[in-house]
Order: structure tokens, then C-alpha cells, then sequence
């Protein structure tokens, strides 16, 4: 379980997260709101990137933000990016390595590490090819592959599926669906397609302007009419 205690950042006069309030429980839990809403925002506080102003995490019991950001690493957090991190002239299979390597991975289990992470996301046939020779929805998997090796705890996914056609979308909601029986890490998920959050998500929650402005189930959350009125672009700013 991840619990956010009035959590708020400040850059200047913006206020990306104002008093964030809210429980992850175990499983995958959806986090949406439209642009500018907070949301890559809280990730990068959660790994470790951005400090808050005030606030406390307390991730399964620990303090996470009493640890630098590569104790996170190494403590269990792995994440996504909304941009490719994997290098393109490496290897499906190096690129894994690079955040087996940095996260304290043992060496000696190194390999089988890697590969079950590359067999996890299916690229078992790609291990060895370049990722740049590879298509968008492969890439995407080498993202989350780079995010589940190992031993993680919390794996944070930051719009995995943007701007890929829905038959592909649809199976990597199968791997996200996995992810947390197989591996036992709580998943936060960041997308903008209600259909992905809704396959994979139990339960959800909405930032707007910063503010938490619904949570629960995630098929309540999307009846929300606060939630229907942020999307639209009606909601106004308390």
C-alpha cells in the first residue's frame, strides 16, 4: 500500500500537486486527468526527481521520501516515461541489463533476470535485435520489460499506450494486467485511454489543476461528474 499525506509541490507561482491526499491499495490503480492535471508530476516525486514542498509517502510502511532517488531504485521503484528510454543501438537485451545493473541486481542471476522480464513482455524472439529495428508497441514492451526486471515493488507506468492503434493497446493491457500476480508490485497507471485504465484498473483516481478531486472504483470514477466536467475542459479551479 502507498499512502500520499497532503502532499503538495510548488514551482514558483504554479502549483502542479496541491494537498494530494490518497491510497494506492495493492493491485493496479489508475491515475488520470487531463493535461497539466499533476500526474507526471507526482511519478517524479515519487522517484525521486522532484522534491516536494510539503508532504509525506510512505510507501509499504517505509518513508519514501527520506531516500535519494537511487535508493528508490534499488528499494523497488521502477517507472516508465511518457518519452523511449531504451537506448536504440542495444540490444532488447542490454537495455534490460542497464536497469538490472543499476538497481542492485544480483550478477549472478543477472541473466535469468533479464530474460524472464524480456519473456514476461513476450520479445523472447528480439532479445538480441536492436531496439531501434524494432516497431512502437515492441518499444513500448522494452519499456515496461525495463520496468519489471528484477525484483520491483512499485512500478510506475507513465502513458504506456500513447498513440498506439487499439489492437495493440489491447495487449499491453494484457502484460499491465499481469503485473502485479506475477510480480507482486503495485502498479500506478497513467494513460489517457479510459478503455486501457478500465481494463486494467480496479481503482482510480482524478487530478485536476493538482487536487484529487475523485477516487474508488474505477467504474464510479468515470461516471463522476466532476470527472466528466475536468475532461470536457468545464470544471473550474477551486
Amino acid at each position: 500500500m502507498i499512502a500520499v499525506d497532503e502532499l503538495t509541490v510548488r514551482f514558483g507561482g504554479v502549483v502542479p500537486i496541491d494537498r494530494m491526499t490518497l491510497t494506492f491499495e495493492a493491485g493496479t490503480c489508475g491515475l488520470i486527468g487531463p493535461n497539466g492535471a499533476g500526474k507526471t508530476t507526482f511519478f517524479n516525486v515519487m522517484s525521486g526527481f522532484v522534491r516536494p514542498m510539503t508532504g509525506r509517502i510512505t510507501a509499504f510502511g517505509d518513508d519514501l521520501l527520506s531516500m535519494h532517488d537511487f535508493q528508490r531504485a534499488r528499494w523497488g521503484i521502477r517507472r516508465t516515461f511518457q518519452t523511449e528510454q531504451a537506448i536504440a543501438q542495444l540490444s532488447v537485451f542490454d537495455n534490460v541489463l542497464m536497469v538490472q545493473e543499476h538497481t542492485g541486481g544480483e550478477r549472478a542471476s543477472r541473466r535469468q533476470a533479464v530474460m524472464e522480464a524480456i519473456g514476461f513482455v513476450g520479445l523472447d524472439a528480439h532479445a538480441n535485435k536492436q531496439v531501434g529495428g524494432l516497431g512502437a508497441a515492441q518499444r513500448r514492451l522494452v519499456e515496461v520489460a525495463r520496468a519489471v526486471v528484477g525484483t520491483p515493488r512499485v512500478v510506475l507506468l507513465d502513458e504506456p499506450a500513447a498513440g498506439l492503434p487499439d489492437d495493440e493497446t489491447e495487449h499491453l493491457a494484457k502484460v499491465i494486467q499481469r503485473i502485479p500476480a506475477e510480480t507482486g508490485a503495485l502498479v500506478i497507471l497513467v494513460d489517457h485511454d479510459m478503455s486501457l485504465v478500465s481494463a486494467c484498473c480496479a481503482t482510480a483516481a482524478v487530478l485536476d489543476f493538482g487536487r484529487l478531486i475523485a477516487s474508488g472504483t474505477t467504474s464510479e470514477v468515470l461516471r463522476n461528474e466532476h470527472v466528466i466536467r475536468a475532461y470536457l475542459g468545464t470544471e473550474t479551479e477551486l
